[in-house]
């Protein structure tokens, strides 16, 4: 007998918001920025969600910027704040750092969609207990909230890897790559998700780590169909940062990288972390092995 789904079993599954990192918004080997932006968005838009964008300020400075922000914008989609410069945060000078923040703010603020959300760059939160706290602080005291990605993935390895590839070979056969990159993210998501549970005690809403990049553009729309089939809910990013789960923060060192990652060591079960928590050192040989 087929099991029929009810309103209360679907509300148990896990969600996933799209949060999308850097808008480095140079051309790729297939389309020019503007037009890799335009199919992240249809995606989106055909899915009737609403993403957060984590805007590297230099990267809302150059000629296509203002366009691709404002129609983010347009679009109610979130703008966060990735930093200007997109330096790691390393904990030793967090009044330098906070400048950097604040010059991002000045360029991102115009815009409608701008929100007081912080993703730090390479997911990197201080490398010392007085460096984290002291960003938190700065941070909290002139009104943000940590962008927080619940899941981690190597979406960027794998985009320049198909990048390299194309460039290698304009005709270069696509389908080996979106599958690759499609079985990345499940494997991803679904290990996240499982520390989540044994972390939350539920499935939470999660914030996708993706960035703005070729393969991302090619495939975002296969990804969220991918999600819906396997039984997954499409949220908006806004009420996901909202959750409980994301809106505290956890004593866990080293910090940074996933905050599913950063509660099961600050809960007492760190055998449950790794760190870094995703590294191209991970995806390589399995793409070396696929001849990608």
């Amino acid at each position: 007998m087929a099991l029929v789904s009810t309103p209360a079993l679907a509300a148990t599954a896990p969600g996933v918001a799209i949060t999308i990192d850097d808008f480095d918004l140079s051309a790729d080997p297939l389309m020019r920025g503007e037009a890799r932006d335009g199919r992240l968005r249809e995606s989106l838009d055909r899915f009737g969600i609403k993403a957060a964008g984590f805007v590297a300020g230099r990267n809302a400075v150059g000629e296509a910027g203002p366009t691709v922000l404002r129609a983010w914008s347009d679009g109610g989609h979130a703008i966060g704040n990735h930093s200007y410069s997109h330096n790691y945060y390393d904990g030793k000078d967090p009044l330098a750092y906070w400048q950097d923040i604040v010059k991002a703010e000045d360029v991102l603020k115009p815009y409608a969609g701008f929100r007081k959300l912080f993703r730090f760059p390479f997911l990197g939160e201080g490398k010392t207990v007085e460096g984290r706290d002291a960003m938190r602080q700065l941070l909290s005291d002139n009104g943000y909230r940590n962008g927080h990605v619940t899941i981690d993935t190597s979406d960027w390895f794998y985009s320049s890897r198909l990048v390299a590839r194309l460039k290698a070979d304009p005709k270069a056969d696509l389908a080996p790559y979106r599958q690759a990159y499609l079985d990345h993210i499940w494997e991803k998501a679904t290990f996240y998700d499982g520390v989540g549970q044994q972390v939350f005690g539920r499935s939470i809403d999660h914030t996708l780590l993706l960035h703005h990049n070729l393969i991302n553009g090619l495939f975002l729309g296969d990804l969220l169909a991918m999600f819906k089939a396997r039984g997954w809910r499409l949220v908006d990013a806004a009420p996901a940062f909202a959750q409980p789960e994301l809106a505290r923060t956890y004593d866990a060192m080293p910090s940074g990288q996933s905050v599913v990652l950063q509660a099961a060591i600050a809960s007492g079960r760190p055998e449950l972390a790794r760190y870094p928590g995703e590294d191209s050192a991970y995806e390589k040989a399995k793409l070396d092995a696929l001849g990608l």
